[in-house]
């Protein structure tokens, strides 16, 4: 008999055992579930957070202005570029106050877009964008987006302005090639036919200036990086003289040409600078008095090289200093036609000098003469020996 007592409380022990482990591994699996619900949890929340955080990063790395309204009108974000119409003055408060009213309308599901002037300084054009913003189809605010399209409208206008540039001058001497073509058909005078061959050959060749010229600016602006070569400035200087020396020499003008030391280099597209070079000395030629002179310098200045063209000619007005880069602009039309100007080369002089990372001024009175100062950057190093350069005419 005591024999099965013990053995029942042997097997009893045992089962209570048994009971007890089971009840805590139990809990230590509870412990363990609820322990990996927090921490996915808490993984969930920080991917949440991180989330949040790269959206809002993104949205102030943004150009544009973006804010976001609940739906209640309530501002919820503002990025950095938007910043600026906050509590805003002068011209930005015309922008913040269309910024409040499309708003509005956007939170009434309405999409709508303005522009706007800005007259500053500086002068901007800004578009803003309103659209409503809506979450499992029920309205859930307002995204407004601003943009500043200065630029592209400045592009636009300038596109503008050359294509109405470009028709004036094909039209002209279009149109007198036309009319010399129909005087000419109607006459059979010999010496009034040389006389009409004559002008329809020079109004010809002003026809080939302009498109080559505009073909030459065309190239230049496109391309954003020019070839490279290293090129002493004294060759590309004795070049660019001996191509105007016919027409110094027919003007009884003396070209007084001072060459920079021989280890001073550029590194430049030969082509396109000899050409901008030339243009330079030829208007000095052209706008100067029969019997003036012209001088040529260059001389180093720290790390660039100024190369100077100064005539003694006419000069320029200081109201047109300003503008006489610009394409197609002329200072006196009727003489410049009479020297087969094309008004584009002090424009493609500037674009040659800013591809190569420099720059054009000029100084001048009028009645005296103008000084053009051409400067680029200097080659570094210490040339042994310099390679023939032959240039293409351009």
């Amino acid at each position: 008999m005591q024999t099965i007592v013990l053995v029942v409380g042997v097997l009893a022990a045992c089962i209570a055992a048994v009971i007890a482990v089971v009840a805590v591994r139990r809990v230590r699996d509870a412990e363990e579930r609820a322990a990996h619900a927090e921490t996915r949890a808490s993984d969930e929340l920080e991917a949440a957070y991180s989330g949040r955080e790269r959206l809002t990063a993104a949205l102030h790395a943004l150009d544009d202005g973006v804010i976001i309204f609940g739906s209640d009108g309530t501002e919820l974000v503002r990025n950095t570029a938007a910043v600026r119409f906050q509590d805003a003055r002068h011209s930005d408060a015309a922008a913040a106050e269309l910024i409040g009213r499309l708003a509005a309308l956007a939170l009434e599901g309405e999409v709508c877009e303005r522009e706007l002037p800005l007259f500053g300084p500086p002068r901007e054009v800004l578009v803003v964008h309103a659209l409503p913003l809506e979450l499992d189809g029920e309205p859930a605010g307002a995204a407004i987006i601003v943009r500043d399209v200065t630029e592209q409208r400045r592009t636009e206008s300038v596109r503008r302005d050359f294509v109405a540039n470009v028709s004036h001058e094909l039209k002209t001497p279009i149109g007198a090639l036309a009319l010399l073509s129909e005087t000419l058909a109607a006459t059979d005078d010999p010496e009034t036919t040389r006389v009409l061959s004559d002008q329809m050959l020079r109004e010809s060749d002003r026809l080939v200036r302009i498109v080559d010229d505009l073909l030459d600016l065309s190239l230049i602006e496109a391309q954003e990086v020019p070839i490279r070569d290293r090129i002493p400035v004294h060759v590309l200087l004795e070049e660019a003289v001996e191509r105007v020396r016919a027409l110094a020499l027919a003007k009884g003008m003396p070209l007084r040409y001072t060459p920079p030391p021989e280890d001073v280099a550029i590194e430049c597209d030969p082509t396109k600078l000899l050409g901008a070079l030339t243009n330079l000395l030829d208007n000095a030629i052209k706008y100067s008095e029969d019997g003036g002179s012209v001088e040529i310098t260059a001389e180093r200045v720290a790390d660039r090289v100024v190369i100077s063209v100064r005539d003694h000619g006419i000069g320029i007005p200081s109201r047109d200093l300003e503008r006489i880069f610009e394409r197609f602009y002329r200072v006196d039309k009727a003489r410049s036609r009479a020297t087969g100007g094309t008004g584009l080369g002090l424009s493609i002089v500037r674009h040659v000098a800013q591809v190569h990372g420099g720059d054009i001024a000029v100084e001048s009175t009028e009645g005296e003469g103008s000084t053009f100062k051409l400067a680029l950057p200097v080659a570094g190093g210490v040339e042994s020996a310099v390679p023939p350069f032959h240039a293409e005419a351009s």
